[in-house]
């Protein structure tokens, strides 16, 4: 069994791994798994929607954190860490202006 860590100190990479041992022990890490793991992502995020909907602050939270953790896992399935993925996608946005109109940021298309 892999050993625990203080979740109140952990950074987000030693949660990921922490995240990747458990899912390894039990079996999930196989890429034949992807298919199966994305729809885990897609129910996980539903229930992140009705948490949201529900305004029920706890399972906003939990809903959150169980969408990062079928992510973590699809990511290694697909042959790619997510902190490879996090850090591509920051650099995509963090250069990137617009505005945000109603809570939502509009990109400068030019």
């Amino acid at each position: 069994m892999s050993g625990m860590v203080n979740t109140k100190t952990a950074t987000l990479d030693e949660l990921a791994i922490a995240v990747l041992a458990w899912a390894d022990e039990r079996d999930l890490t196989h890429p034949d798994n992807a298919f199966r793991q994305i729809l885990k992502v897609m129910e996980e995020v539903g229930e992140l929607a009705g948490a949201m909907a529900k305004h029920r602050q706890d399972d906003i939270k939990d809903a959150i954190g169980d969408v990062l953790v079928t992510i973590i896992i699809l990511a290694v399935q697909l042959g790619y860490s997510s902190t490879e993925c996090l850090a591509l996608a920051y650099n995509e946005i963090a250069e990137r202006k617009g505005k945000t109109v109603d809570g939502v940021f509009i990109k400068d298309e030019g």
